[in-house]
């Protein structure tokens, strides 16, 4: 009898220990320790600010046998997952690790492949992996100290982790190695003393499916998150989420909205409630990602496509049936930038004499009056919150940089000088710092991509050298208007992944 009982409570505890690990947390659809660490781990998502604590004990993620604590959910095809990281204390060992992992089966010894920080070894950041159950593991060092950042993605068999710090670029390393084309990915954290628990925080995780190989751009499209970060601290968090394409977020002054195009028309996400709401656009309901609020948040400036060709209206920031057409549709297309200070005039992208350049219109006359003459394109253009100086994005070195004039278009300035191209500079209400949006260097500049990894810049108007705030599956549509909150403290713009 005595011997059914000790059967029945082992049976029972492991029943316990498989649900502990079904149960969902946060993105993850389970979470719980591998290889039967002596003390138990836990992962705990904290639903206000949208970031993950793992504690952990477990011998090692190495050899022939791992323990750790593990979040993860099952993901068949490719993907990318990304997340700021960091350890809660000085720790006990210096190799406990954290970090993001693939793996086959939740046993022991199963073969994975993860991209791995130690905690108190500036030089051991790496890519491990365990080519086939049972056997001992391996790994490839990335040249990033103590990174806050990390990055992992699965393309077919080909892996890539990238980390690096704060406001710097990835650096990364790549393997190829055969998983199964469903497998665990997730986080996880190892203390590498069994008797110790060790805690870490994994902040601004994404899980990111992305579009097919074959996609074509401005036909297939992925879904979207409605995001808003913290400039200061980092802390991103995402607000709301759709399947379907989201573009273009524009905070508006009064700190109760943020607006968004979706489809051809324009929305509106309030702030307080979580709530969204048609905007009333009329018959404009052809619209391009290209809307922006005057600096007062009473009017709306919108580019529609009329016959065709993007076309510029204006109306109430309210909404109305009848909105009023500024630019001309006999013309080539228009593509709206920004507003003056006072209201007088807008500031646009306009293609005319062959060329895509920048152009100002009268409001009240409808003249238009060419600020940029060049065959190369200029585009993204802003004007600084005391009307003193446009900002905006020119391919005319051959790499897409951020640039300034004066508001008649005269002493234009380059502003960014590295090897990135750069789009849609966005100056703070308080008139302090340009953000925008940094692509590869490989790409063309002349193009508006989709679905790229990208960093968010932030620069100081004065001088100084950009920083990364943020690591961004985006591109077209992300930051392509004025995003910035009334206090200049944050930023909103779009991230995208397959969302079912």
């Amino acid at each position: 009898m005595k011997k059914i009982t000790i059967l029945i409570l082992c049976a029972l505890a492991l029943v316990v220990k498989v649900a502990a690990q079904q149960n969902s947390v946060g993105v993850f659809e389970g979470h719980g320790d591998v290889g039967n660490p002596v003390l138990q781990g836990n992962t705990v998502y904290n639903t206000a600010d949208q970031t993950y604590l793992l504690s952990a004990a477990g011998k090692n993620v190495w050899a022939k046998q791992d323990q750790f604590q593990f979040a993860w959910k099952k993901i068949k095809g490719d993907f990318i997952i990304k997340a700021t990281v960091h350890f809660i204390g000085n720790g006990v060992a210096g190799h406990r690790k954290l970090g993001v992992m693939v793996r086959d089966k939740l046993t022991t010894d199963s073969r994975y492949i993860d991209g791995t920080f130690h905690g108190g070894l500036p030089l051991n950041t790496s890519m491990q992996y365990r080519q086939t159950d049972g056997d001992s593991t391996g790994q490839l060092l990335v040249a990033a100290i103590h990174p806050t950042e990390i990055e992992f993605e699965r393309n077919g068999n080909i892996f890539t982790f990238s980390a690096t710090t704060s406001g710097e670029n990835y650096k990364s390393v790549t393997k190829e190695i055969e998983l199964n084309e469903e497998a665990y990915v997730g986080i996880y954290l190892c203390s590498h003393v069994d008797s110790v628990i060790e805690k870490a925080i994994f902040s601004n995780v994404r899980v990111i499916i992305p579009p097919a190989k074959n996609y074509k751009p401005y036909t297939d499209y992925i879904g979207s998150h409605l995001e808003v970060m913290d400039v200061a601290t980092g802390l991103r968090k995402i607000l709301y989420s759709a399947p379907n394409s989201l573009q273009a977020p524009n905070w508006t002054p009064d700190n109760k909205n943020l607006l968004y195009s979706s489809e051809g028309l324009l929305y509106k996400y309030n702030l307080k409630t979580g709530s969204v709401e048609k905007i009333n656009t009329g018959a404009a309901d052809d619209l391009n990602n290209d809307h922006v609020l005057s600096m007062d948040g009473k009017m709306l400036g919108i580019s529609n496509h009329l016959g065709g060709k993007s076309t510029i209206f204006i109306l109430p920031a309210t909404g109305s049936d009848k909105p009023e057409q500024i630019t001309s549709d006999t013309l080539i297309p228009s593509y709206l930038h920004g507003w003056s200070p006072d209201k007088k005039r807008l500031i646009f992208t306009g293609l005319r004499n062959k060329q895509w350049d920048i152009w100002a219109i009268d409001i009240a006359t409808k003249k238009e009056t060419a600020l940029t003459n060049d065959i190369t394109l200029d585009d993204g253009a802003e004007y600084t919150p005391d009307g003193k100086w446009i900002y905006f994005n020119s391919v005319r070195t051959g790499t897409m940089k951020i640039w300034r004039m004066k508001p008649d278009g005269s002493n234009p300035e380059q502003v960014t000088f590295d090897e990135s191209n750069d789009w849609f500079p966005h100056i703070s209400p308080d008139g302090k710092w340009i953000v925008y949006i940094s692509f590869s260097k490989d790409l063309d500049p002349t193009t508006h991509p989709f679905y790229q990894k990208t960093y968010i810049r932030i620069l100081p108007v004065n001088g100084g050298a950009p920083k990364n705030i943020a690591y961004v599956y985006g591109g077209q549509g992300t930051i392509n208007v004025p995003s910035w909150s009334p206090d200049s403290k944050q930023i909103a713009f779009i991230s995208n992944t397959q969302i079912k």
